[in-house]
């Protein structure tokens, strides 16, 4: 989500949890195997190819003065449980910025990348799930990144919709076996068609954990435009969203599924209703319910209206739901988070079955 200003502050302690709020901020498919055709191993902390989804036609965190207070282990019991994390990352990609007095045309910071990869390294992932990259060469970078920190994550697959500026991104150290990319991912409004702006994220990986299939989505955010109303247009792409997960459930009640990513929207609204589907439905997901370490649920700050809200969810299938570390899991707030993001990430440790 996009935000008005970059200025940040951490929440001041409880004050922080009081002000969760509404933030006003910002099918066709075909299946594909592997990560990327002439995929070759390299070593661990080298970049690889970027496999690309074909795109559709275009149509702060606050500083707190009191130290993080203790909270769940890092690291999970079960050694073959795998570790997953899903962050917005602002906008790493090459945008116009202030520099200067004037707006250009740059990269995300440097101090902000790196930021980025030192709040990482608590979770240290096995998967992680972005939003806000950019393009082929920004994955790559911020692979590079990871990797020099002794966090290679090789696998790629990127994910583009109808924006042409902001994308997904999965990345893994298990191989990626298989992606589907979704043509038709399109609704109507107002008499006129729109396209989900970042799509849906498909992608099978074998783990020792097992096989387990992930949906990525980044929905409309709460900005205002010209075209329509956001609320709605949001609401549309949860239904999409929701169509395909019960797709994937009717052919296969089985599926071991993770959505998750940047929903825009709180708990109670429409659009998160909508993508979790009604409570009883063998198709309903379940939202991991995360905390942080002061027991705060806020995923996002927009310090421009100075309002917390939590917006980003991880969401699993019924074949899923008692494989959750829940002891483990968090969201995650060191200090770093401050520096990287107007996101925190958040970690979902997915364990074997018994």
């Amino acid at each position: 989500m996009k935000r008005a200003s970059i200025s940040r502050h951490r929440a001041p302690g409880l004050l922080g949890a009081f002000f969760l709020c509404v933030t006003l901020c910002t099918c066709g498919k075909r299946e594909q195997t592997g990560d990327w055709s002439g995929h070759k191993k390299e070593a661990p902390a080298a970049v690889e190819e970027v496999a690309v989804a074909p795109a559709p036609a275009p149509v702060v965190v606050a500083k707190a003065p009191e130290p993080p207070a203790t909270g769940p282990a890092t690291e999970a019991v079960d050694g073959t449980a795998v570790r997953f994390v899903t962050y917005n990352v602002e906008n790493w990609l090459t945008m116009e910025r202030y520099a200067n007095g004037k707006r250009v045309a740059t990269p995300k910071p440097e101090k902000e990348r790196h930021a980025v990869v030192q709040a990482l390294l608590t979770a240290k992932p096995d998967i992680l799930g972005i939003s806000e990259i950019g393009n082929e060469q920004d994955v790559k970078d911020l692979q590079k990144h990871l990797a020099d920190a002794g966090m290679p994550l090789p696998h790629a697959h990127l994910n583009r919709g109808a924006d042409d500026t902001r994308s997904l991104v999965i990345l893994s150290k298990y191989p990626i076996a298989k992606t589907v990319a979704r043509d038709n991912l399109a609704y109507r409004m107002q008499g006129e068609e729109f396209k989900m702006q970042r799509g849906i994220l498909d992608a099978t990986i074998n783990t020792p954990a097992g096989a387990f299939r992930f949906l990525g989505v980044h929905l409309k955010s709460k900005r205002e435009v010209d075209e329509g109303d956001q609320e709605e247009m949001r609401r549309n792409e949860a239904h999409l969203l929701r169509r395909e997960v019960d797709s994937i459930l009717n052919q296969d009640p089985g599926a071991r599924l993770v959505v998750y990513g940047d929903f825009n929207d709180t708990r109670n609204s429409s659009s998160i209703r909508t993508a979790q589907g009604p409570g009883r439905s063998p198709t309903a997901l379940t939202t991991v319910p995360l905390k942080d370490s002061r027991g705060h649920y806020w995923t996002h700050h927009w310090d421009f209206q100075d309002v917390y809200s939590r917006i980003d969810y991880v969401m699993v299938s019924p074949a899923l739901k008692d494989l959750v570390d829940r002891d483990h899991s968090k969201i995650l707030d060191g200090e770093e988070t401050a520096g990287a993001s107007d996101h925190r990430p958040l970690l979902v440790i997915l364990k074997s079955p018994t």
